[in-house]
């Protein structure tokens, strides 16, 4: 009988957890904006995420541009982007847990960075890939960004953004 009951109790709290999930509402919904090499979120509103601490994390990709230098002297800028390192915000905690489990978004960022420096054929540059050419980083541009809110280790609310897309991005 004690096993029953410790099922049935297992079971009840599963299920109990499972609708507090369900019922995470977007109040408004976070909104995205891209300046090089940098992603920020703002204006994130969330209620029904109860008293456990939901956490946000930003991943952003991009890509990086470079000129290359012949030994002459004389600069070309590169052809071929090559993809930046992404970057994250890392886990950044909403406030629901003090806000009756209302949580929001004020301002989230993250960037990406350089890659290590390529060779000039890699960018396009030096014809069949001659040594002597001097790569320089041009710029750094952030594409995409990705949104994922957890609690309890389970996703609740999931975006991804485009530089060219929707500020409000598009459902995971």
């Amino acid at each position: 009988m004690s096993l029953w009951l410790t099922g049935a109790a297992l079971l009840a709290s599963a299920a109990t957890s499972s609708v507090a999930l369900a019922a995470v509402n977007v109040k408004s919904e976070p909104t995205a904006s891209f300046s090089g090499a940098s992603v920020t979120l703002t204006g994130g509103e969330f209620s029904g995420l109860g008293n456990i601490e939901a956490q946000a994390e930003l991943t952003v990709t991009g890509s990086a541009t470079y000129t290359c230098t012949n030994p002459q002297g004389h600069a070309s800028p590169g052809q071929n982007p090559v993809p930046a390192q992404p970057g994250s915000s890392g886990p950044v905690g909403l406030g629901n847990s003090e806000h009756n489990g209302r949580g929001t978004i004020s301002n989230i960022t993250a960037s990406v960075t350089a890659p290590p420096t390529p060779s000039a054929k890699a960018v396009g540059c030096g014809g069949t890939g001659s040594t002597k050419w001097t790569v320089t980083l041009d710029t750094l541009t952030a594409t995409g960004a990705h949104l994922v809110i957890t609690q309890r280790h389970k996703v609740v609310f999931c975006r991804n953004y485009a530089v060219d897309g929707s500020a409000t991005g598009t459902a995971c």
